[in-house]
């Protein structure tokens, strides 16, 4: 099949009041395989300037370092066994391969001819969570995420992408041919700088890495490609996963099984070409087990702001899935009625567009913490 050629339908949780803000984990040692010394990809984005809701690990937690083989890999949320167990408060340091499964490195590299079928997304994991059952919640707290590589790759493949005709969106009208591009990393300038095709023109994008991936097992034991997001998380694409922030899942399965994977240094708001610049990634984060607390739709959370994340389609559906969230935890917060939550959040948040090409797409709905009356 060819890649994300296939329509995934994703059922909608109902939104509902959501997990307390909680205090935890923290910042510490260096993230596994660093590509050479002294390189520390930061992001130079508005965003870093957000302070965490975390701000150390305990003493004595649990560390697991692990660097998964190829073969450890998995390429569905659910559906797969256990490739480690831990505990609530367990950090884990680690690595994620990048989307085309590590098989593009080279602008003459196209996912079509190098990639196995089947194998975008790549995930690390699946962690078991000791003691999580369906209606608890994972926070993982996103210590440090960091590009692995001194490259990144980029990709349009064809009937994939928002302006272009797809299995969805029938149009007469050639294709537009299958391209990789190439980008270089420069740790100084905290830049991924490419080539045009032709050579001709050249341009740098600022680094801001986060993870395309961070999912649980779907509820009912079913099982779904790396490429769609839901209410387990899943291909979320959100550029606020990142170092600093905090995301909030809701357990389905026992276990949980968190994995996550698809390197971002960067990407525009949209994805509009069905690939950002994709590169392997270095992952330390933080693992709480919050019992009998659900969380129907991902959350994303710094000391700062509340996000919601809301996929679906048509688009307008992701909207109102991520909207309708956050007007019930700031109805629950701050003891305004129905109505009034809704005026606030209509006249306070804001809701980029997160990704126009997955089988669901998905908007991220946030509000700063400040504006909430108390």
């Amino acid at each position: 099949m060819h890649r994300r050629q296939f329509l995934v339908s994703t059922p909608l949780g109902a939104a509902g009041v959501l997990a307390a803000w909680r205090n935890g984990a923290g910042f510490a040692d260096q993230p596994a395989r660093v590509v050479r010394a002294g390189d520390a990809f930061q992001s130079v984005s508005a965003r870093t300037a957000r302070q965490p809701v975390l701000t150390s690990v305990p003493p004595g937690a649990p560390i697991l370092r692990w660097i998964p083989t190829h073969a450890d890999l998995v390429y569905t949320f659910g559906g797969a066994a256990a490739k480690k167990r831990i505990v609530s408060g367990t950090r884990i340091v680690t690595w994620t391969e990048d989307c085309f499964d590590g098989a593009v490195k080279t602008a003459a590299d196209l996912p079509s001819k190098t990639m196995a079928p089947g194998h975008d997304n790549p995930q690390t994991g699946p962690f078991y969570v000791e003691g999580a059952e369906p209606g608890d919640t994972l926070a993982i707290h996103l210590l440090a995420v960091s590009p692995a590589r001194s490259y990144a790759v980029s990709n349009f493949s064809p009937e994939f992408g928002a302006l272009v005709g797809t299995t969805q969106t029938a149009m007469l009208g050639a294709d537009l041919p299958e391209t990789t591009w190439r980008y270089d990393i420069d740790p100084t300038r905290k830049v991924a700088h490419t080539m045009s095709a032709d050579g001709k023109h050249a341009w740098s994008v600022p680094l801001a890495p986060f993870i395309g991936c961070i999912g649980v097992a779907p509820a009912g034991g079913e099982v779904r490609t790396t490429i769609v997001p839901g209410d387990f998380g899943g291909n979320m694409d959100c550029p606020e996963v990142r170092s600093g922030n905090t995301v909030y899942l809701g357990v389905n399965m026992p276990g949980a099984l968190l994995s996550f994977g698809d390197g971002h240094y960067a990407m525009g708001d949209g994805e509009i070409m069905g690939a950002a610049i994709e590169g392997a990634m270095n992952v330390d984060v933080y693992v709480e087990l919050i019992k009998h607390v659900a969380t129907p739709v991902p959350r994303i959370e710094n000391a700062d702001e509340i996000m919601f994340v809301g996929s679906g389609r048509p688009l307008e559906d992701a909207a109102r899935v991520a909207f309708k969230s956050m007007v019930e935890w700031v109805q629950h917060a701050s003891g305004m009625s129905l109505l009034d939550a809704y005026q606030f959040v209509s006249q306070n948040a804001r809701a980029p567009i997160i990704q126009l090409v997955d089988p669901e797409y998905t908007v991220l709905v946030t509000i700063e913490k400040s504006r909430v009356p108390r």
